[in-house]
């Protein structure tokens, strides 16, 4: 298929009055591991060509190279600073060992974290800034207080939450209400066609009470739901990448391999790609403000946002369809 000719839909992100495109653009693992300066700003061009206006990042991803990749390329692409969502994660650190400065989500470092990640970015500010994953060595109320005092000081717009439970989640909006502080309003959790159980049952009655959003990631769960897989691991691609050793076990397994196959039949039939039906899936839930999909060239980028003209293909028959395919 095609890159559509700007056909995204834009959704508010959680309760908030932000709007975020439904296809998102992510650097995880590409950016510096996989590509430099040039193609990452092609990739980006090709997203924000499409539509996309929501682009998501780290602090820890690259060791804080990916942050600066993002950084050059927005200062080359000149957009303004109005027509784009820039967003970063904290809590992993970049600074070695230092007790204060990794794995945490203590007020010292997210108040410095912060600063290095804007100085990388070459921003004054970020709209929307995850704590990267809960820390239960740090009392949840030092952890809000900060990210609200981080958005008071206009470093942030939002703030949100990656990978927390329902049950963390929820007490953060509480001791937000009670101190009359800035809450979070979305999370970022894996959520793909093989990952489900948290973002359909987990977070049901909290997305049902509080309208949170969730900006997915791993909507094709690292290649997996391509279909590429099946004949063994490519070259370029990221299961055959040093420090991705994890993700091989999962690649090669030949039960998940049988069960993504049935898909490909789905596809066929609907006129696109494994890729493009597995993204588009990921659309269909309610609480799925942005899904956030990576690449490594820009016409992987095109390829994938290709799934915006399958969304309206997915009514409610093929949806279950797809999800009884995949078991």
């Amino acid at each position: 298929m095609a890159i559509p000719e700007k056909n995204m839909e834009y959704r508010r992100l959680g309760a908030s009055g932000l709007k975020v495109s439904v296809l998102s653009f992510g650097s995880w693992v590409t950016f510096d591991t996989q590509m430099a300066d040039d193609p990452a700003l092609e990739c980006m061009q090709a997203a924000h060509d499409a539509g996309c206006n929501f682009f998501d990042n780290a602090e820890a991803y690259a060791g804080g190279r990916s942050e600066s990749i993002m950084g050059r390329a927005l200062r080359d692409l000149a957009w303004p600073r109005w027509s784009y969502v820039i967003t970063t994660k904290l809590f992993w650190g970049i600074h070695g060992a230092d007790p204060n400065m990794r794995n945490t989500l203590n007020r010292k470092y997210l108040m410095q974290a912060i600063d290095g990640s804007l100085e990388r970015l070459q921003l004054d500010f970020v709209d929307v800034v995850y704590c990267h994953r809960p820390d239960p060595a740090t009392p949840i109320l030092e952890t809000v207080w900060a990210m609200s005092d981080m958005i008071s000081a206009g470093k942030a717009l939002y703030w949100g939450t990656s990978e927390w439970s329902a049950d963390e989640i929820r007490q953060a909006i509480d001791l937000a209400d009670r101190h009359h502080l800035h809450a979070p309003v979305t999370e970022q959790s894996q959520y793909n066609l093989i990952e489900r159980r948290r973002v359909e049952i987990e977070y049901a009655r909290l997305h049902a009470e509080t309208g949170y959003g969730n900006t997915i990631w791993s909507p094709l769960a690292s290649g997996l739901l391509t279909g590429k897989y099946r004949d063994g691991i490519p070259d370029d691609s990221r299961g055959a990448l040093a420090g991705y050793e994890w993700l091989r076990d999962r690649m090669t397994d030949d039960k998940a391999l049988a069960r993504i196959e049935r898909l490909r039949p789905i596809a066929d039939r609907l006129g696109c790609s494994m890729a493009q039906l597995a993204i588009a899936w990921c659309t269909l839930h309610p609480m799925v403000s942005s899904v956030i999909t990576g690449a490594s060239r820009a016409s992987q980028v095109k390829e994938n946002f290709g799934a915006l003209d399958v969304i309206p293909l997915l009514t409610s028959d093929v949806a279950d369809e797809i999800t009884r395919a995949i078991g």
